[in-house]
């Protein structure tokens, strides 16, 4: 009986042996340092330096004031443009550290065609941040007229040709820069009866504008806002 006992004893071990085995190849080993699962959105996930971390590698770095500093700036400048414009925007990038041309550049394109499809939106909201004082004052003005005229614009914003810096200033803090843009759109307006009476809805219409910028450097406020537009030989925009 005593030895029957042992045999028992002994198929229950193997039997609990295998049991675990098994759970063991199924479910395997948790060791706490499995980390994260993989996001299919990051660019590098097997990239021990970026797993894990926030990946700020989309922010310039930033630059430390110096002698190399006012070198690099200016050189970069006068790389792309060239006499006064240049040395304008020199002035600018040595009182503003953050300032790079190409980066303004694509700021203003994109304000650009929020303010273009704004302003044909009737979407004061949008345009109040982007604009200086006066120019709302006149965008709003035309917007209402529009209102009260029962008119509506239809407008389709198909994309930026072109966009350069052509002027620049800097007087005591504050900065402005002067851009030309080409784009190209699809604008009709409608009088309260739906009927065309501008434009044509079939028709990609190129516009050409030359709108000027400004931004008090002294500001912590990093926005840059319209303070004047104008025509280039096409009138538009």
């Amino acid at each position: 009986m005593e030895a029957l006992n042992y045999f028992d004893i002994i198929v229950f071990a193997i039997l609990a042996v295998f049991l675990v085995f098994q759970l063991w190849t199924v479910l395997g080993r948790r060791t706490g340092h499995e980390g994260q699962p993989r996001d299919p959105l990051r660019r590098d996930n097997s990239n021990p330096s970026t797993s894990g971390s926030n990946d700020k590698s989309v922010a310039p770095p930033a630059r430390a004031a110096g002698a190399d500093d006012t070198v690099t700036s200016f050189s970069r400048a006068r790389g792309a443009y060239s006499g006064a414009l240049a040395q304008a925007l020199t002035d600018i990038e040595l009182a503003d550290r953050g300032f790079v041309p190409e980066e303004f550049l694509t700021g203003a394109r994109g304000a650009y065609e929020l303010i273009v499809t704004g302003f044909a939106n009737g979407d004061k909201s949008t345009l109040g941040p982007l604009l200086s004082e006066d120019v709302f004052d006149q965008f709003e003005q035309v917007i209402d007229q529009r209102e009260r005229a029962g008119q509506i614009v239809e407008s389709s914003f198909v994309g930026i040709r072109s966009a350069d810096i052509i002027g620049a200033s800097f007087n005591q803090s504050i900065a402005e820069i002067t851009v030309k843009f080409v784009s190209e759109l699809i604008s009709v307006t409608k009088d309260q009866d739906g009927a065309v009476i501008e434009g044509d809805p079939n028709q990609v219409r190129e516009v050409r504008d030359v709108w000027t910028f400004a931004r008090d450097v002294s500001s912590r406020n990093p926005n840059w806002v319209l303070v004047a537009t104008g025509a280039d030989d096409v009138a538009g925009g």
